[in-house]
């Protein structure tokens, strides 16, 4: 399989455009699948996914093999709007030959990215938006959620943040979709055990650094714990600023309620240690997952995968495993016969080992819960996590007859 790499960056007006894809001959094109990687490569979720995301998504095509196929993959940044994310799916699709998009975080833009492949009947697999409601009301025939969402991570985190003895909280919230779903979903956890919500304020998203005043307001609140519903920057500078104010040393807990590895790593081992957060995969979970981290680790710039990068690796290796199984001419020609396929074969990958993928195109894995470790726990670079509990597949995510997925039957 001969593989390529186009990075394409959007211009800086709202509106741009991905730059033009060269054009493939006709025999080219009938032989070529373009995977386009479409996420947040200059904003604050950069580090979550970004070039590491591509990079994870070429690796899988390295891996795969020579099945007689070309593959390449092309990369846009979506610059966190939902104009620009769907103006680029729609020339992706319509122009340049685009096969199936993937990653897309920013659940606003995730979103609208939803809508142009259910139009076009082309695939698109979810790995970086956590609204749930991708496999629910707003689920489609065409797409696939790969790796967690909001309700996994309320019930993993918020879950286990209120048996802990959180039961009052007040929430920091992203004011876009993705901000929205999470405290929603969250709120229905904490309340279900018997605990409150004491206020939330939401804050203008991508445009924010400050959350001293938030901050503030939540303290104020006496609130035992602080629910970060945002991501990446976001809660790195939320938790930063929380340490400078001496708020976690007054009895408060901060609920990291979605957080990654690389979060960790730009906080430092001192001032995250003890936080509590979910992911889907870890480096150093198991001989597989440490294999895989291996294989991608020098091509990462020093950095290591996180679930979003990782997820980008496994995804693009079950789509070329359906691709190769049912021929490049019938994945080309429908979006929803390639997802129907991915959803009746089997997942298995080193980054996240067997699963399979639900109906409402809910892909199912383990939800671990994990504690940030001290300094002195920590026996080497990037050795940051405890494992504190494991939520199974078919226990981590919304039950399917609770999601309101169309495509569902009752």
């Amino acid at each position: 399989m001969q593989t390529t790499r186009r990075t394409l960056m959007t211009a800086s007006l709202g509106t741009a455009l991905a730059p033009m894809l060269p054009r493939l001959s006709r025999a080219q094109a009938a032989n070529t699948i373009r995977i386009g990687v479409l996420n947040d490569q200059s904003g604050p979720y950069r580090d979550i996914s970004g070039p590491y995301g591509v990079t994870c998504t070429q690796q899988a095509v390295q891996e795969s093999g020579n099945k007689g196929f070309t593959v390449e993959v092309v990369s846009a940044d979506h610059q966190n709007k939902p104009d620009v994310g769907a103006n680029i799916a729609r020339q992706w699709y319509d122009r340049d030959g685009v096969d199936m998009i993937l990653d897309v975080p920013t659940s606003s833009v995730g979103l609208a990215v939803n809508q142009v492949a259910k139009e076009k009947n082309k695939a698109y697999i979810n790995c970086g938006a956590a609204t749930s409601d991708l496999t629910g009301p707003q689920c489609t025939p065409v797409t696939i959620c790969w790796m967690y969402d909001t309700y996994m991570l309320a019930k993993s985190t918020g879950g286990a943040m209120v048996k802990a003895g959180g039961d009052s909280w007040f929430f920091i919230t992203a004011d876009y979709a993705f901000g929205h779903a999470l405290e929603r979903d969250t709120t229905t956890f904490v309340k279900a055990q018997g605990g409150k919500v004491l206020g939330s304020v939401k804050y203008p998203f991508p445009s924010t650094s400050d959350f001293s005043s938030f901050l503030l307001q939540a303290q104020a609140s006496r609130a035992k714990v602080i629910g970060m519903a945002n991501a990446g920057a976001d809660t790195i500078n939320c938790i930063k600023q929380a340490a400078e104010f001496g708020i976690t040393k007054r009895d408060v807990k901060l609920a990291a309620l979605l957080m990654f590895l690389s979060d960790v790593h730009a906080l430092g081992l001192e001032t995250a240690q003890g936080l509590v957060l979910t992911e889907s995969f870890y480096w150093d979970l198991n001989d597989r997952t440490r294999a895989f981290t291996q294989r991608v680790l020098p091509k990462l710039n020093g950095t290591y995968p996180n679930m979003n990068s990782a997820a980008n690796y496994s995804a693009t290796l079950h789509f070329l495993k359906v691709v190769a199984d049912m021929g490049v001419p019938a994945a080309k020609a429908s979006g929803v016969a390639i997802i129907d396929r991915m959803k009746a074969m089997p997942t298995d990958d080193d980054a996240f080992g067997p699963g399979t993928i639900r109906a409402d195109g809910r892909k199912l894995c383990p939800a671990y819960l994990f504690q940030v470790k001290t300094p002195a726990e920590s026996r080497a670079p990037w050795d940051y996590y405890k494992l504190l509990q494991t939520t199974p597949a078919d226990e981590a995510f919304r039950p399917m007859s609770e999601g309101g997925c169309p495509l569902v039957r009752s």
